[in-house]
């Protein structure tokens, strides 16, 4: 993917199409306002977009947290379909740690759905970030093609930028295993009550174990989150 460049967005036209590449993504107008974007870049905060050639085709958008925290907030980063699934999300994670260090940013936070396996992956196996906190309902009802009729549960993670990355349990510290489906997202479109099911599902056994002082761990590639 060496093609592709990340290059900070800081005019009009190029927030502007950031802002439409991310109602693309999400399927809803107003994903994430073009003059939230505009605010935020010309506070000093990580507004970037991806470009194949002269062709913009994704974009990211993060915040700094309270200083004290030496935060930063990656809170949305969309693709467009026919990129995805082409190492653009590990590229745009590399660039935006270096973005973050040279800040002085000791560590970057976000959020994911648990049900989507393949972030699950990503963020929990790859960039083995530490899993934190799951947030029941966290942004409220959603609108977008992606979220629409489920409840927007999330596990919070944090991605320590100058130390080793998180080690998933040894094999003996293994308690449990959480199944995820395969394709929550089709589910909610076939069969919105099964969907449903999963949440609820997922929910009260993550809660569970982080209530009794185990931890999100890891993902294993067969569909199943590990807790340990």
């Amino acid at each position: 993917m060496s093609a592709i460049d990340i290059r900070t967005l800081d005019d009009v036209d190029g927030i502007h199409e950031a802002a439409r590449i991310l109602d693309e993504v999400w399927g809803e107008p107003g994903t994430m306002p073009a003059n939230i974007l505009r605010a935020l870049e010309h506070a000093g905060n990580y507004v970037v977009g991806l470009f194949d050639g002269d062709r913009m085709i994704g974009a990211s958008a993060a915040f700094f947290g309270s200083p004290a925290e030496r935060s930063m907030h990656s809170h949305i980063t969309g693709v467009l379909p026919g990129h995805q699934g082409k190492g653009l999300g590990r590229q745009l994670k590399e660039h935006q740690r270096a973005w973050a260090l040279h800040r002085g940013v000791g560590h970057i936070t976000w959020t994911f759905d648990p049900l989507v396996a393949r972030n699950a992956y990503f963020n929990l196996a790859v960039l083995r970030a530490r899993a934190t906190e799951y947030l029941v309902d966290h942004y409220g009802a959603m609108a977008d093609a992606v979220n629409r009729g489920d409840e927007s549960d999330r596990v919070m993670v944090t991605w320590p930028l100058a130390e080793p990355p998180a080690s998933p349990p040894k094999e003996a510290d293994v308690v449990a295993v959480v199944a995820v489906p395969d394709d929550i997202e089709a589910l909610r479109r076939s069969d919105p009550a099964a969907a449903a099911a999963w949440r609820r599902r997922l929910r009260d056994d993550l809660r569970g174990h982080l209530a009794s002082g185990r931890r999100i761990g890891g993902f294993d590639r067969r569909g199943y989150l590990i807790v340990g």
